[in-house]
């Protein structure tokens, strides 16, 4: 009888000792990825906004270049979701810090190329499509854009999928990627239409020498 209840003292020992463990962990874990999450989407947003204002004016910015629509905040709130569900049933799927690291430095680089893009190219930058051609309104090729024509959307591409490699997300991760290519792919078309219009063949001769930025969108 002693016997059995000093196997059944230990079992309730280590079975206490590995949850303590599990539940160190899981607040770890969940502070940094969820912090890193927060501080990044932030950051993005409201530096968009603040650059917009800066190149263009106040008086000529609206609430739109957060850049946060109602479809932005549904795709967020699934990813949340997604990552909440996750690590509740399977939170060692959260513990593979290499791909965690791996997304916030793709979310690092998606963060520079977006913002060099938007700096390099100043006030000929928007955040909607011009559809009438302005003064002002000229083709940048210098800078990062010899090496891509839209670093804008390439830049917020790797950004979008970086996030959710941060929060070790593999369904977020195709969705992620999914969507954001087709919505890229569709705008590529449409502000291309127009560039070609305002253009010409200086946009023509651009776009043949210089890829888009974005696999399989020429």
């Amino acid at each position: 009888m002693l016997y059995r209840f000093d196997i059944l003292s230990l079992k309730l020992l280590f079975r206490s000792i590995s949850k303590s463990k599990m539940l160190e962990m899981f607040g770890y874990t969940a502070i940094r990825q969820l912090s890193q999450m927060i501080a990044s989407v932030a950051f993005f947003h409201s530096s968009e906004y603040v650059l917009a204002v800066a190149i263009h004016g106040r008086s000529n910015v609206t609430l739109s270049s957060l850049l946060i629509s109602k479809q932005y905040v549904l795709a967020m709130g699934c990813s949340f979701l997604e990552y909440f569900l996750e690590i509740l049933l399977l939170p060692w799927l959260k513990e593979y810090w290499w791909i965690s690291n791996t997304g916030l430095a793709l979310v690092l680089i998606g963060e520079v190329i977006r913002k060099a893009a938007v700096i390099t190219a100043d006030r000929a930058f928007t955040h909607m499509i011009k559809v009438r051609h302005e003064d002002q309104h000229e083709l940048v090729t210098h800078g990062i854009y010899r090496f891509v024509r839209h670093p804008g959307y390439s830049g917020f591409f790797i950004w979008a999928i970086g996030t959710q490699i941060m929060l070790c997300n593999p369904i977020c991760i195709v969705t992620f990627m999914l969507v954001t290519w087709r919505f890229f792919s569709t705008r590529i078309r449409y502000e291309e239409y127009y560039l070609r219009q305002f253009f010409g063949s200086q946009y023509e001769e651009y776009s043949r020498r210089v890829p888009s930025g974005l696999p399989f969108i020429k």
